[in-house]
């Protein structure tokens, strides 16, 4: 037994990462901009859904209903998700942003509740411009 030699394990060296890179796998870690931006996007869903199956007649509320927050669904994974599945250039991302959330804003708009309205706008915007600021730095 004494004619073995003492090993003891040691962890694995990781491999080196370039300054300012995660290791693969991993996120940074959620903060308040992130949830802000979050929830304005369940409410630009929520809004588009509830003005397709109330402003319109029998038949095409459904329609509507579905479609109107299936569509902005699609729109947002397609470009501005972070995982979305086209590379755009984030001038085009910032672009399909606003424009889900100017239709939510003129949705509330034409529905009789302006002051609604711009005050989505104005959080979407400031938490939209504070986030891409961020994703460019």
């Amino acid at each position: 037994m004494s004619d073995l030699p003492h090993v003891r394990p040691t962890a694995p060296e990781q491999p080196a990462q370039p300054s300012g890179e995660r290791p693969a796998g991993t996120r940074p870690a959620l903060d308040a901009i992130d949830v802000i931006a979050f929830l304005c996007e369940l409410f630009a869903v929520g809004t588009l859904a509830v003005w397709g199956f109330t402003a319109w007649p029998f038949p095409w509320n459904i329609v509507v209903g579905v479609a109107a927050p299936g569509i902005a669904i699609l729109v947002w994974a397609l470009f501005v998700s972070p995982r979305a599945v086209l590379s755009v250039h984030p001038f085009v991302r910032a672009l399909v942003e606003l424009l889900v959330y100017a239709s939510v804003t003129i949705v509330w708009w034409t529905s009789g509740s302006p002051w609604i309205g711009l005050a989505f706008a104005v959080v979407a915007v400031t938490v939209g411009l504070i986030a891409g600021r961020r994703r460019l730095a």
